[in-house]
């Protein structure tokens, strides 16, 4: 048995293989369609596993050739798996040639059970010439990533102004309809106008509008944190707040680690019950709290 690495295994995808990619610029998740050529190298990690499930019957000798077909068919049908941990790192598809000792370390996880725990094989080496998605996949993933441009103001606004130059270049060039390529241009500039205007509003809006769990700190600094930025000191309790014995500050009737109820002062004398801080005489029969 031969048990050196054996090179040069070529493999193509006939058909595409899923690849899900999350999208780092509008952190998106979309799936493309990719196909991938290289080579592979493996070798016989036990020559007796090797003989004994594959080879134990053959009287005269066995060649590779007689397995490499089989080898490259369970090779190929691991890849979806295999380029499934890949994605889950957020590797885009167009990385995967620059990751192929991760790709065959997965590839090796996928085929141990049929590799090398049935026929005392293993992956050395992956190699991948080129990977190539489907031009429909591609050309949708432009325009979701120009979309997601699109939607701030600013670039919006950009966008409509190289817009509007390049219509005027093409009016001028057209000579017979001139005026009716301007009127159309003008009714365009219009409602691209208008929409980047709504788009930028909408932008400056959101960009105003403060976080829902932002607090102003005394030395006038604005905060997300328990703790100011500027001077360290801590986020004030909100107003009719409470400390449960667990040491848990609450606005409500519970607490919402614990979930006891809010503690509720009464009068020694009549039994009215206060809701936020005990005053020191009951209103309603003016006798002391806490005699």
């Amino acid at each position: 048995v031969n048990t050196k690495e054996l090179v040069g295994n070529k493999y193509g995808t006939a058909s595409p293989v899923p690849f899900k990619i999350v999208d780092q610029d509008t952190n998106f998740k979309f799936t493309m369609n990719v196909k991938c050529f290289g080579e592979y190298s493996y070798r016989v990690c036990d020559p007796v596993l090797l003989y004994t499930n594959v080879m134990s019957n053959v009287t005269d000798e066995y060649k590779r050739d007689q397995l490499d077909g089989q080898l490259k068919s369970e090779l190929l049908n691991a890849l979806q798996p295999a380029f499934a941990r890949l994605s889950a790192q957020r590797i885009e598809y167009d990385q995967v040639p620059a990751h192929t000792v991760e790709l065959t370390e997965y590839l090796n996880e996928e085929l141990s059970s049929k590799w090398r725990e049935l026929r005392g094989i293993e992956i050395v080496s992956m190699g991948m010439n080129s990977i190539v998605a489907n031009e429909e996949d591609e050309e949708r993933l432009k325009q979701m990533q120009m979309a997601a441009v699109l939607g701030g103001g600013n670039m919006a606004m950009g966008y409509s102004v190289a817009a509007a130059g390049e219509s005027m270049r093409d009016a001028a060039l057209n000579e017979g309809g001139a005026m009716n390529a301007f009127m159309g241009m003008g009714a365009a500039n219009m409602f691209g106008s208008q929409m980047v205007g709504t788009t930028a509003a909408a932008g400056a809006q959101a960009a105003a509008q403060p976080a829902a769990d932002a607090w102003a700190c005394s030395c006038g600094a604005s905060n997300t944190g328990k703790f100011c930025s500027e001077c360290g000191a801590a986020k004030p309790a909100p107003a009719g707040s409470w400390t449960c014995a667990c040491g848990a500050v609450s606005a409500g009737k519970f607490c919402p680690e614990c979930g006891a109820a809010k503690p509720v002062a009464a009068c020694p004398k009549c039994g009215w019950q206060a809701e936020g801080a005990a005053p020191k005489f009951c209103p309603e029969c003016g006798a002391p709290f806490g005699a």
